[in-house]
């Protein structure tokens, strides 16, 4: 008799400590938005090596950004792992800039002409959430007339615009095996 009412004491016991820590879990969590990106520009054709600056423009109603993801898809390699810019105080409600990256890659001594990637980007607030992923085509061409002379549509055409971080991804040349040796199928 005495070992029954130990048992019950101690399921009733833990039944209210489960009961009353998921309610404690359920009130801590608050309530955000994620953040939004409403504008966004990046050319699509460069020479390798090219200095890549992709525009963005992206508010956030909670003004806790912390953080710009890029990612990388490349045809005959597959998926880079992302790429982590972290924002400085002043952009975390409201940031218009630029990402920077410089397309030569320690990795590959070149690629080869008419290499697409797809570069993916989205920002990050403290909470987690993620914001809408703006996608950015972009093929390496040689023979593209001064590639860096382009006119910036609104709203990135008003002004000098802060660079808010660089992306820091080694491409590869997916048919050198890494000493710069053509693979070849035997």
């Amino acid at each position: 008799m005495k070992i029954k009412k130990i048992i019950w004491f101690l399921a009733l016991l833990l039944a209210f400590s489960f009961l009353f820590t998921t309610g404690v879990k359920a009130q801590s969590k608050p309530v955000t938005n994620p953040p939004i990106i409403t504008q966004s520009f990046g050319v699509e054709k460069g020479p390798y090596g090219y200095i890549w600056k992709i525009y963005i423009e992206a508010e956030d109603p909670d003004g806790d950004v912390v953080k710009i993801a890029s990612v990388v898809d490349q045809p005959g390699y597959g998926h880079y792992p992302t790429d982590w810019i972290i924002l400085k105080p002043e952009y975390r409600k409201h940031l218009r800039g630029y990402i920077q990256w410089n397309t030569f890659s320690s990795r590959a001594p070149y690629l080869g002409e008419w290499t697409n990637i797809t570069l993916k980007v989205s920002i990050i607030d403290k909470a987690g959430n993620e914001s809408n992923v703006v996608v950015f085509p972009f093929e390496f061409v040689s023979g593209v007339k001064d590639p860096y002379k382009y006119t910036l549509p609104a709203p990135f055409d008003q002004g000098n615009l802060p660079r808010l971080g660089n992306i820091f991804i080694d491409l590869v040349e997916p048919t050198f095996d890494g000493g710069g040796n053509e693979w070849v199928e035997s």
